[in-house]
């Protein structure tokens, strides 16, 4: 037991400093941990199931998101998420199902959402540095979850722009299809949180 005792207290100590070097000053280091949550996002982007009856397909990216905030912080969270949209939309298909290179892709049935995750980041990213509350597991949740209502909303609005749908299709088609897949990813991104920050 005190083995064990002391494997925890020095886990979270090690997390303590992790959490303190990513928050220290220094831009190249920040805009590479943001960067390379980028690409992380890039990749679980990849996960994507195209659905038959929405024009929102099934994908991974939600919890590449969500992670940034509570990784980065609120402003190189957001940061993170402004290179993963802007990289996107210019060179590198990194968008669901390897989509992206075209400013066109903005327009489309899926730009709102990709709007939603710089404010999803840096939603759960403040609200985790500055409240200690947030950093255990249930609070987390909450705030995560909150991160993930302004993904569907900022979502379902672009949807109905785009397809001029009212505002029960848009959450039939943009938002009710997600509901129980992204609460797993929700609930995958607090415990990665809580294992990977500090409570203090």
């Amino acid at each position: 037991m005190r083995v064990m005792a002391t494997g925890l207290r020095r886990l979270d100590d090690y997390r303590s400093w992790c959490f303190e070097w990513s928050r220290a000053p220094g831009v190249v280091k920040k805009l590479t941990l943001a960067l390379g949550v980028a690409a992380l996002t890039g990749v679980l982007a990849q996960i994507y199931v195209p659905l038959p009856f929405t024009p929102v397909p099934l994908t991974g990216q939600v919890i590449g998101v969500l992670l940034a905030g509570v990784l980065l912080g609120g402003s190189f969270g957001a940061v993170s998420m402004g290179i993963y949209v802007l990289l996107g939309l210019l060179v590198v298909p990194w968008f669901g199902g390897g989509a992206g290179g075209s400013f066109s892709y903005l327009l489309g049935p899926t730009g709102g959402y990709l709007l939603g995750f710089i404010a999803a980041a840096y939603l759960v990213g403040t609200v985790n540095d500055r409240f200690r509350w947030a950093r255990s597991f249930l609070p987390r949740l909450c705030v995560i979850t909150g991160g993930l209502l302004i993904i569907y909303a900022a979502g379902a609005t672009w949807l109905a722009m785009v397809y001029h749908l009212g505002p029960v299709k848009a959450i039939a088609l943009g938002v009710a299809p997600f509901l129980a897949v992204d609460a797993i990813k929700v609930g995958l991104a607090a415990i990665a949180g809580t294992l990977l920050t500090p409570r203090r």
